[in-house]
């Protein structure tokens, strides 16, 4: 990190979703910030939690059940704590992950009132994230005018796509009116590429399919570092089967349910964005532990079949992207997974390197297993030395290259 410019002061990194607020604050250029936090279940039971890098807790603070509070008031109480927990040191700048940068902003921006404005006409591309990411912006601008703040895209990594991976085979004017696919997760794959040179060199330089694993589901075809093509599409739910989300359906389909359902396009989008997927599948959960521990349960057989059923097409549809992709590149130096199933969830990385295995990927079973909950910084082999292809988990870090893209555009 040494082309990084010393911080003048904390740094806070803003990361708002549909019903939770994460944020870090750096104070050096470090894997773990000096303080971390969540507000979450900001609708139902709301909880924030904030802990210093080491892991002691800050504060631990519920509001009762029927008092439902804003991203505003969460962030409002967020300000008024730091500089409590910083010795008084007031934060200098503040970066913030937005879903979606549309065709014109391939890189971090620093936030004004004309972009707040463009990043609005984005928000039918990303409806359930985008009017989440820009509230605290607009929050903070009330609460501290004089902040400079940055927007650093989801979207931006993969502006280096092929041409041919950017387009859908639909009318001229539609392209040009910016019906193209974008691709996401774009922070996340940013930051494994900046470490790929220090954990592989020659992932580095070749053919490296990233596979970011979590609530949210995608692959990105890396070829030295760059995004060739990635699964996801227009919008975050193409590709890859997701926690809640359908991934890649047949236009078809959709069609169908207008005609004969009689769905409207909103309980469609409810249906692809918050009802289908795992929890669609199985009927049970979203949540991948609970979805394995299901699996594993001989004692209730309906369950365990549903739980099967839903893992099974989640590792068919990754082998699936997973080949597609690697045509792209044609051919495979490695495979790196990472976010929160593909770090933790050590029965899917089997199952999908064992699915893997025609590319020449051999796992190693004892180093796979072993390789759960991985501290930031630290990355785990599961191949064996032989492998063709070299299999690593390499925990995501979007947070800090968010505030690597803050520092670099704010400066002192």
């Amino acid at each position: 990190m040494s082309e990084l410019p010393p911080l003048p002061g904390p740094l806070l990194v803003v990361n708002a979703g549909s019903s939770s607020l994460k944020f870090s604050v750096f104070t050096e250029w470090a894997e773990h910030p000096f303080i971390h936090g969540v507000l979450e279940e900001l609708h139902t039971h709301p909880r924030l939690l904030v802990r210093q890098r080491h892991g002691d807790v800050l504060l631990d603070e519920r509001w009762p059940a029927a008092q439902a509070i804003s991203h505003d008031d969460g962030l409002g109480r967020v300000l008024s704590c730091l500089p409590r927990w910083l010795d008084g040191r007031a934060v200098y700048a503040v970066g913030h992950r937005i879903v979606h940068g549309g065709p014109a902003h391939l890189a971090p921006a620093v936030l004004t009132d004309a972009l707040l404005d463009e990043l609005d006409a984005l928000v039918p591309l990303a409806p359930l994230h985008q009017p989440h990411n820009l509230s605290p912006v607009r929050a903070l601008r009330r609460l501290q005018p004089g902040l400079p703040q940055v927007a650093c895209f989801d979207t931006a990594f993969h502006g280096s796509n092929l041409p041919e991976a950017q387009r859908f085979a639909l009318p001229r004017e539609l392209h040009d009116a910016g019906v193209r696919r974008y691709g996401f997760h774009g922070l996340s794959y940013e930051y494994i590429a900046s470490r790929l040179p220090a954990v592989d060199e020659r992932a580095a330089q070749g053919r490296t399919l990233v596979l970011h694993l979590g609530n949210g589901a995608s692959i990105c075809a890396l070829q030295g570092g760059r995004s060739l093509a990635s699964s996801m599409g227009f919008t975050a739910l193409d590709g890859l089967m997701m926690g809640t989300r359908c991934g890649n359906i047949d236009p078809g389909v959709l069609l169908w349910l207008m005609d004969e359902r009689g769905m409207d396009a909103r309980q469609i989008e409810r249906m692809l964005y918050q009802q289908s997927g795992l929890l669609g599948v199985s009927g049970l959960s979203s949540d991948m532990r609970a979805l394995l521990a299901a699996e594993a349960d001989a004692a209730e057989p309906a369950r365990q079949q549903a739980a099967r059923e839903a893992l099974g097409l989640y590792v068919h549809r990754i082998t699936r992207e997973l080949g597609s992709l690697a045509a792209v590149l044609q051919g495979v130096d490695a495979i790196v997974f990472t976010a929160g199933v593909g770090e933790n969830a050590a029965p899917i990385r089997e199952r999908v390197m064992q699915a893997a295995a025609w590319l020449g990927v051999r796992p190693d079973l004892a180093a796979n297993a072993k390789a759960v909950g991985l501290p930031d910084g630290r990355v785990e082999r599961v191949s064996q030395a032989d492998s063709r292809v070299a299999v690593w988990v390499v925990p995501t870090n979007e947070e800090l290259m968010i505030a690597r893209h803050t520092a670099r555009l704010v400066g002192g």
